[in-house]
């Protein structure tokens, strides 16, 4: 059960290092500080819950002595492409590489979700009579309650969402396969290549080059958990020359090679 769920309070102080994992990770904290994930700064103020899927990398640069509440569960217990319908979190609070990672709530809220963490923990430990089905009752009663409040601040957000944010968007989900080059897409977009870095930096908080990676990757890892395809089928469909070449680009921003990651993560219930 350890490797498949568990819960923990852990420091800042243990994830000085980046940090990955096979599983999924709900996080939560309070104060102010900053973290980065993949490598992209985030800060932070108050109430936080953080949210990232197997193999991203998770980096703490707040105050080490942060007490952080984690939740981690492995696709094999809970499939969140299985029951997308009653959590809508795949693609909002995990596997969205434009949104931020994480969401500010209140006072209320944060107590819920712990209430659910301690609820869960006391759940585990009755070893001999624990209920599966209980345990991912509440996990998804967390997912759906998180995902109510991601939603409710992006339609905040909507309200000052800048049309140069949702063309950008558009245009990598549109040529991400067939064009790797910022030039590609600052020309789409009337831009010197110049201040299409600026604007992406501003709203996503990372360079042109590191959005268009993350775009490929997340499909190719999309592609390694939801489907039977082979590494040289991804490949061919991602549009690399060869699949040597995709595996040594997957292993350099993932951290380990695509048959690795397959191995790990596992496929899907719902792959095709």
């Amino acid at each position: 059960m350890e490797h498949l769920f568990n819960i923990q309070t852990k420091k800042g102080a243990d994830f000085i290092s980046p940090f990955n994992s096979p599983q999924y990770h709900v996080m939560v904290f309070k104060g102010n500080g900053t973290f980065s994930i993949d490598f992209s700064e985030y800060s932070f103020s108050g109430n936080t819950i953080l949210f990232f899927a197997p193999y991203q990398h998770f980096q703490w640069k707040g105050d080490k002595d942060t007490p952080i509440d984690v939740l981690s569960f492995h696709g094999d217990f809970y499939c969140i492409e299985y029951h997308k319908k009653e959590v809508a979190c795949n693609g909002l609070l995990f596997n969205n590489i434009y949104l931020y990672p994480h969401i500010q709530v209140p006072d209320l809220d944060r107590v819920e979700v712990l209430q659910l963490f301690e609820k869960m923990q006391r759940e585990k430990e009755t070893a001999e009579v624990f209920s599966e089905s209980i345990l991912k009752a509440y996990l998804q009663l967390i997912l759906a309650l998180c995902s109510k409040q991601k939603q409710l601040q992006i339609i905040e957000e909507k309200n000052t969402l800048n049309d140069d944010v949702v063309s950008i968007q558009q245009l990598i989900d549109t040529f991400f396969l067939q064009e790797r080059s910022p030039s590609f897409f600052a020309s789409a977009l009337s831009l010197s290549p110049s201040a299409f870095t600026k604007k992406v930096k501003q709203y996503f908080g990372k360079t042109p080059t590191q959005l268009i990676q993350d775009r490929v990757v997340l499909e190719a890892k999309k592609l390694l958990h939801l489907t039977y395809k082979s590494i040289k089928e991804i490949s061919a469909e991602l549009n690399f020359d060869d699949e040597f070449y995709f595996s040594r680009y997957f292993k350099k921003n993932v951290g380990l090679s695509p048959a690795h990651y397959r191995e790990k993560v596992g496929i899907s219930i719902v792959a095709k």
